[in-house]
Order: structure tokens, then C-alpha cells, then sequence
């Protein structure tokens, strides 16, 4: 009996650090800012880039495990986070804060190591994610718009691990990245809309799942289509986009706009699944494009 009580708990211990840090997120976060880098590099340097995957996971999983222990109250109110670590009793707030902290110092130590102003954005994402962003959930719709900026420095912060430099190539990589939070962050906040209530979050901008809502999804869908298709027109410095590649990054664009206006006709919380897995999968596409476009051109 003993053994099979210890086989039980090395599993959950190691799902429940996989939870605390919801490795699942960071590793498209990884993802995200190992293409960045992919962009602004002349050659790849392997060392900077395992340094960028690890300092970037743990600059996530700091901030998700930071985010857990301010919500954990709210958290076991809602069906979706109610078996995380904390609420459900498995994983003390002592042991998560340890883990936070430790994550973010090895995070940002690594960070440095490549440059210093790649520390700066990390830390400034940790910062905005865990003390603007996550307060600010429960009282207005606008957290959104603040989660939306540390959301979209990784793809930026690829690029200014690569080059040391900030201007307008992750300025653009940002924006591109800032603008698609919305309409990603909307339509879970929509087919969750029921749960996240429960624990008193208000995600969508009109505070309801109605045709405002929608409308606003559409724009920013619009918006990071006309954002994803700017280099092709050459004036993002060295960040260039070949014209068939502009062609399929708009093609994986429209594809996302047209689950936006499927939501505004239908209003349902299928639809609004539909349009979460079209961003997840668009995200991931144009960033594979935008590198692959990269190496061959």
C-alpha cells in the first residue's frame, strides 16, 4: 500500500508544478520569443538561444505562479481553476511564493546574461502581469488592455535578446502580438463567461457576451491582420516579409476575422471556442511564416 501511495503523490507533485506554472502557456510563450529571436538574428548563437528559452519560461511561470497566489480565493470559486494547486489544498502558499521567487530571480539573472535590456522587458512583464494586471481583473474590463502588453513582449523580446536593440522591427513584432491578445483574450473570456463570474472577473469589454463585444473582436482582429502584413511593405527596418508569405500571413488573418464575424452572427459559446482555437493556431502559423520567410527569402 505504501508504494502505491508514493507512486501517487511524485505524479501530482510534478503535475501540480506543471500547473503552478502553467507550463502549457509558457512553453507558446518560449515559442513566441524564440521566434522573435529567429528574426533578429544574423547567426544563430545555440547558447543564446537555450538561454532565452529558459529565462523566458521562467519569467511565465513566475508570473502564473505569483497570479495563483493573489487569486487563490477567487480561484476556488470557479469550476476551471478550482482544482489548482492552492485552492485545493495541495500545494501551500509558502511553497508557490518560494517557487514564484525563485523563478523570477533565475529568469531574470539568465535574461541579463544575453543583454541588459532583455532583463528590463522580462522584469517589466512580471511587474505588469502580477501587480497591474492581475488586481485590476476583478474591477474593470481594461485589465485586458494592460495583460494585453506583458502578453505581447515575447515576441518582441526575442528580437531585442538578438540585436540589443529596441526600435521599430520589435515595436512591430509587439504590436502585431498586443493587438491579437484581444480578440484571444475575449472570446475565452466569452465561453468562459459564466465561470469567470463566479469569481467576479469581468473580461469582455462591454461586461457582457452582446453584439458590442463582438464588434470590438472584430476590430482587433482587423487590426492585428493589417499589423501582421506591415513589413511586406518594407519600412520595419530589417524586419521584411516576401510577398507570397504577406499573402498566406493575410490568408491565416482573414481565416481568424471570419470566426470574429461568425461570433457576431451566432453569439455562441461555440462559437467563441472556435474563434479561441483559430487565434491559437493563427499565432502560431504567422510566427513559423514570418521565420521560415526569413530564411529562405
Amino acid at each position: 500500500m505504501g508504494r502505491s501511495k508514493s507512486s501517487l503523490t511524485t505524479p501530482s507533485v510534478i503535475s501540480d508544478f506543471k500547473e503552478i506554472t502553467k507550463m502549457g502557456l509558457a512553453l507558446s510563450v518560449v515559442f513566441s520569443s524564440l521566434a522573435g529571436y529567429l528574426l533578429g538574428v544574423e547567426t544563430v548563437d545555440f547558447k543564446t538561444l537555450i538561454l532565452l528559452a529558459l529565462g523566458g519560461y521562467f519569467m511565465v511561470g513566475a508570473s502564473n505562479a505569483y497570479n495563483q497566489i493573489i487569486e487563490k480565493d477567487l480561484d476556488a470559486l470557479m469550476n476551471r481553476t478550482k482544482n489548482r494547486p492552492i485552492p485545493a489544498g495541495r500545494m501551500s502558499v509558502t511553497t508557490a511564493f518560494i517557487i514564484a521567487t525563485v523563478f523570477t530571480l533565475l529568469g531574470i539573472i539568465i535574461l541579463y546574461t544575453i543583454n541588459k535590456q532583455t532583463a528590463m522587458f522580462g522584469a517589466i512583464s512580471i511587474f505588469l502581469y502580477t501587480c497591474v494586471y492581475t488586481p485590476l481583473k476583478t474591477k474593470t474590463p481594461l485589465a485586458v488592455f494592460v495583460g494585453a502588453i506583458p502578453g505581447a513582449i515575447p515576441f518582441m523580446l526575442g528580437w531585442v535578446a538578438a540585436t540589443d536593440d529596441f526600435g521599430i522591427e520589435p515595436g512591430t513584432l509587439f504590436a502585431l502580438q498586443f493587438f491579437w491578445q484581444f480578440p484571444h483574450f475575449w472570446s475565452i473570456g466569452w465561453f468562459l463567461y459564466e465561470d469567470y463570474k463566479r469569481g467576479g472577473f469581468f473580461m469582455l469589454p462591454t461586461g457582457k457576451q452582446d453584439k458590442g463585444t463582438a464588434v470590438q473582436t472584430i476590430m482587433y482582429c482587423i487590426w492585428t491582420l493589417i499589423v501582421s502584413i506591415i513589413p511586406v511593405f518594407g519600412f520595419t527596418g530589417t524586419l521584411k516579409l516576401s510577398v507570397v508569405a504577406a499573402i498566406l500571413v493575410g490568408l491565416l488573418g482573414l481565416g481568424m476575422v471570419y470566426y470574429a464575424f461568425r461570433l457576431f452572427k451566432i453569439m455562441t459559446e461555440k462559437a467563441a471556442k472556435q474563434l479561441m482555437l483559430a487565434s491559437v493556431s493563427y499565432i502560431t502559423l504567422i510566427q513559423i511564416v514570418y521565420v521560415i520567410d526569413k530564411f529562405i527569402r
